[in-house]
């Protein structure tokens, strides 16, 4: 992973980014020497973001499947959420 300091980034601004990206999806950013920061190319974020979705998709799916949410109407949710209380 490239490294790239806030500094450099102060002066050079998105040009920076460039070169640290061509060798690799993402670059960090450092400030005071410590990565605070990473940057990723706009494909990859798509992808992780397409990941992050069907992950959460099949969670919710295993949910249904379990039991664990209600498909009700508001007027009963409600009721449970009282009967809770």
């Amino acid at each position: 992973m490239s490294i790239i300091s806030a500094g450099e980034l102060k002066r050079r601004g998105v040009s920076a980014l460039s070169p640290a990206l061509a060798e690799d999806d993402e670059a960090m950013i450092t400030v005071r020497g410590k990565c605070q920061y990473v940057v990723i190319k706009a494909e990859r974020y798509a992808r992780l973001r397409e990941a992050e979705l069907d992950h959460a998709l099949h969670e919710t799916r295993a949910d249904y499947a379990a039991g664990r949410i209600a498909d009700d109407s508001v007027t009963g949710h409600l009721s449970r959420i009282r009967a809770h209380v």
